[in-house]
């Protein structure tokens, strides 16, 4: 697989997300064995600047019927390739994965990583899109195939007044 390099990133990339947001999510529950059920949350995101915006630091609550996901993500930018790096922790888990990376072209953030899921070496994709002052969106996608064919496992819609 080859992954498409966005363009170089900036210290400002993340600059859309600051402040608070309103979290609808979608998460599929068996990824990659072909199953169709989504369970649905809703919530909270705070995003706040650290080191004067070289990164920054988000809190996402969400509650629903399948119970509760409180999760941490930092995301860093590396001056020296002109990339971000995105690491993200959920409070069930208590262990940061593997950093994804990245950045954004044309109001658009790709970010690619390598993961070991149910014993198989996969690859994982963000992507931030349709961002605006009020909305973005975020999905996470799988692929088991070297990157040919991707999952949508993580359907996230923010929004604010």
């Amino acid at each position: 697989m080859t992954i498409p390099l966005a363009a170089l990133a900036a210290p400002n990339d993340f600059d859309f997300e600051f402040g608070d947001w309103k979290a609808h999510l979608k998460r599929r529950l068996d990824p990659l064995t072909g199953s169709d059920k989504w369970v649905e949350y809703r919530g909270t995101s705070i995003v706040r600047k650290v080191w004067g915006g070289k990164a920054n630091l988000g809190e996402i609550e969400l509650e629903g019927a399948a119970g509760r996901i409180q999760g941490l993500s930092l995301r860093v930018h590396n001056p020296t390739t002109g990339q971000w790096s995105i690491s993200f922790s959920n409070s069930a888990g208590g262990t940061i994965g593997t950093p994804m990376i990245g950045g954004f072209k044309d109001g658009r953030g790709e970010f690619y990583n390598q993961e070991t899921f149910r014993d198989r070496a996969i690859f994982v994709r963000f992507v931030f899109s349709g961002i605006t002052e009020k909305a973005f969106r975020l999905e996470q996608a799988f692929s088991d195939d070297g990157g040919k064919n991707w999952e949508a496992n993580w359907i996230a819609t923010f929004t604010r007044d």
